[in-house]
């Protein structure tokens, strides 16, 4: 029992979407300032890290394809209203705005043995035509400043930016990237940090392989 709390626990901690890590655990290489260094290929999900000025320390990217049109993925990543329902310890995902290409959400974190996060995130997608189809790229950055005020007890993670990029890599074939650079707040120990973003990115793609296959 103790172990599955702990393994909840580090999901969590990771999908402060899911985002965030300090330092290197033993077995994992140092990443020099701008170079990616490969640190897992757990779960058909090839994920990097790289050193970043700044208080996330550590950005992270992870590479992996899903098994669906670069379109279907792009409108399950698009659904936010949705996310409470598929995305993991997302118990919360308010659409504030919607305005041509861009959306404006707030979104709420909770799991066992650490406050609940919430963020404002302002989203923008771009997409072109490609050999192959249409590839998306979807970039966010919080916006805390154009949504509700922080509440009693939910920490408000101040820096929290990233993206996708949805490429074509087949008949129902989706190359995906995920890329999250974070300071999740509070006082979260360094290596539960790095633990938690891994299996937490892990865990992004299984929800959104899983919503693909029923689309909306």
């Amino acid at each position: 029992m103790f172990r599955s709390i702990v393994r909840n626990f580090l999901g969590l901690l990771g999908v402060l979407i899911v985002c965030y890590s300090r330092t290197t655990l033993g077995a994992e290489p140092e990443a020099t300032s701008g170079e990616w260094k490969l640190i897992s290929t757990r779960d058909n999900v090839a994920l990097y890290r790289r050193s970043r000025p700044g208080p996330g320390h550590y950005e992270s990217k992870a590479i992996s394809e899903i098994a669906a049109s670069t379109p279907i993925v792009h409108a399950v990543i698009d659904d936010a209203e949705s996310y409470s329902r598929f995305m993991p310890y997302t118990v919360e995902c308010r659409v504030l705005k919607r305005e041509g290409d861009s959306m404006l959400t707030y979104q709420r974190i909770s799991a066992p043995l650490v406050s609940d996060r919430d963020y404002i995130l302002l989203i923008r997608t771009t997409s072109r035509a490609v050999e192959g189809g249409t590839s998306y790229l979807v970039r966010w950055k919080t916006e805390n400043g154009s949504g509700p005020p922080e509440r009693p007890g939910i920490v408000r993670v101040g820096l929290c930016e990233g993206g996708w990029l949805l490429e074509p890599a087949g008949p129902n074939l989706t190359r995906a990237t995920y890329s999250i650079y974070t300071d999740s707040g509070g006082t979260i120990p360094a290596f539960i940090k790095n633990a938690g973003s891994q299996i937490g990115i892990r865990k992004i793609f299984a929800a959104i392989r899983t919503q693909a296959r029923n689309p909306k």
